[in-house]
């Protein structure tokens, strides 16, 4: 399928960037514009860039176990993962006593990963056996038992973004950049059986960009510039870091990645002396009133929108807490020298929004990313792609399709999520008696 002349890409992380990459290559006579908000990219505030990221293909849903594999064969085997950008040192997933959901969960995790890779999937049923993985590296768990997949690793995720644009700046000559802050989307006045075309963005400096076909790679802003709600939403998520000694950094840099599907905490092997401590959970809501895109700005709507530069809610500190003195415990005193709220674009199953706009046929969504977008790097781009051309398989089709109806999304349910439902930003850091920073 033959794609426009000029195509612009809103964001410059992992689904706008490597849409650029498989734009540039498979249709060369396209004239590509990345647009960025920040400066810079990495995004110092995207979800797509922090010091690390699981790069796994342990999921209950085969159909992302096998692509993620595929994006894992790149990064073992291409120069994605070259000058440390990828790391394989294993991931253990592990589950408490008492919660049958997360060991279901595991263990259908477990039957898809053994099958693509039976000698690098050992099952640990008990606590002892997952201490005799931990222990060397001076880690005792309090978990009633799980797997170790060691064909996972994890990415340098600045790294990589910075990898990418550096790779299509230096190759790709039909791609140009440009920074600006997208305030809303433009459309044609007119309609032409009930649908809308879309001409152009407009940009909070009052400028514009026009362009034929326009992709929104936007993550969690997109639900302030389309209207989606009941199909996607921004929640906000925590991640904690712990300064630790050299002799700390030695012993624990080749451990595996430690995650528990009950509590979706998980923590990766440190780098430059940071022990980093994140959870993968429902996470917290900033509803606010905005305008209905494509309206005279009259009609408003509730959305969850992202608020960058606080730090995480007492709350949170407490969930990383109890997680330390479950997998790390350690390190379950030691102070954080670093929190972040890290925003997700969550859809209701877990699902990638992989598709065109049904009432707007040159607007393309690729977002919805909902926390596991990052592994795919390497391989995202070409799906995307393949949606834009009308040929991505059936069955990712399906899984990324816009949605026939909206569903609640006030909890994303995925399989892998956990803690509290319904958590407000602004209330929690009352609780924490930080809410003037709101």
């Amino acid at each position: 399928m033959a794609l426009p002349q000029s195509i612009l890409i809103v964001g410059g992380g992992v689904f706008g960037l490597s849409t650029a990459l498989s734009l540039s290559t498979r249709h060369p006579a396209s004239r590509i514009t990345v647009l960025e908000a920040s400066p810079t990219i990495p995004n110092p505030h995207g979800s797509s860039v922090d010091t690390s990221r699981i790069v796994r293909a342990d999921y209950a849903n085969p159909a992302y176990a096998r692509l993620a594999a595929a994006a894992i064969e790149r990064w073992r085997n291409t120069d994605w993962g070259q000058e440390g950008r990828y790391t394989q040192n294993g991931l253990v997933l592990v589950y408490p006593d008492g919660n049958g959901t997360a060991a279901n969960y595991t263990r259908k995790s477990y039957e898809n990963v053994k099958r693509a890779e039976p000698d690098k999937v050992d099952f640990l049923p008990t606590k002892a056996d997952v201490d005799r993985i931990m222990s060397k590296h001076g880690v005792k768990t309090a978990v009633a038992g799980g797997y170790v997949n060691w064909g996972s690793g994890w990415s340098d995720a600045e790294a990589s973004v910075r990898f990418a644009r550096k790779k299509l700046e230096e190759t790709e000559k039909n791609v140009t950049f440009k920074t600006g802050q997208v305030e809303r989307i433009l459309f044609a006045d007119e309609r032409k059986q009930g649908q809308r075309k879309t001409v152009g963005v407009a940009l909070a400096d009052n400028t514009t960009i026009t362009a034929d076909l326009i992709i929104l790679a936007t993550g969690a802003w997109t639900p302030k510039l389309v209207d989606l709600r009941g199909r996607a939403q921004a929640t906000g998520q925590v991640l904690a870091y712990i300064r630790i000694t050299d002799e700390e950094q030695q012993r624990l840099a080749h451990m595996p990645t430690i995650l528990s599907f009950a509590t979706g905490m998980f923590i990766i092997p440190p780098r430059n002396n940071l022990l980093k401590i994140a959870r993968h959970a429902y996470g917290y809501r900033n509803p606010q009133r905005v305008p209905v895109p494509g309206t005279d700005g009259r009609e408003t709507m509730e959305i969850s929108v992202p608020e960058n530069g606080l730090p995480i809610p007492l709350e949170g500190e407490e969930a990383c807490r109890a997680a330390l003195r479950e997998m790390l415990p350690a390190f379950a005193d030691r102070p954080f020298c670093h929190t972040r709220v890290c925003w997700y674009t969550d859809t209701p199953k877990g699902d990638f929004l992989i598709t065109y706009h049904p009432d707007h046929p040159n607007l393309f969504l690729a977002t919805g990313g909902s926390g596991h977008g990052f592994k795919f790097f390497p391989v995202l781009g070409d799906k995307i792609v393949d949606a834009l051309e009308g040929t991505l398989e059936p069955e990712l089709r399906e899984l990324w399709q816009w949605p026939a109806f909206a569903e609640d999304v006030e909890a994303t349910e995925d399989g892998s999520r956990s803690g509290l439902k319904g958590l407000i930003l602004k209330e929690e850091l009352a609780k924490s008696s930080r809410g003037s920073r709101l």
